[in-house]
């Protein structure tokens, strides 16, 4: 059924992220769905003192609950429904395999292409070595389109 359909995109700091959530958002609204942001936080090093690790853990966690907030208000816009929103720490690529594994309700990775410098690390990783490992189809959208363009392909 659509509305059981949920698209992925990942929350990383590349400006083409937004590329990526907006045709996830256009897609859902025309189509049914609903959209899932996963936000993938670098874990902390090793720390002499625990509890700096702790601290700094917590304030990764309390800027990825921030940035998701915000981002959900630009989901329910388009929309009209809240995200799922996910909070993972790790490596990124090992992160999106696992919330994909562990959701079946996950149907549809959406990545971004970077828009310089070759497709991006995320791309390279799901489109190439470790595509066998996905469990869904990954659409990936061109990082450089702009929302007319997007409109149209949706």
């Amino acid at each position: 059924m659509p509305q059981d359909r949920v698209f992925l995109v990942v929350v990383d700091d590349s400006p083409e992220r937004a590329v990526a959530l907006r045709y996830a958002c256009l897609r859902v609204r025309k189509s049914g769905g609903r959209v899932a942001l996963l936000r993938v936080t670098e874990p902390v090093g090793l720390q002499e003192w625990a509890g700096v690790g702790a601290l700094m853990q917590e304030e990764r966690r309390q800027e990825a609950e921030q940035l998701l907030s915000a981002l959900a208000a630009q989901v329910q816009e388009i929309t009209g429904g809240l995200p799922v929103m996910l909070i993972r720490e790790g490596d990124p690529v090992e992160e999106v395999l696992g919330a994909l594994e562990e959701d079946r309700r996950m149907s549809i990775l959406v990545l971004a292409t970077a828009t310089e410098g070759g497709p991006g690390p995320l791309v390279t990783a799901l489109a190439g070595r470790q595509a066998g490992r996905l469990r869904c189809p990954v659409t990936i959208v061109p990082g450089g389109m702009d929302d007319a363009e997007l409109d149209r392909v949706t």
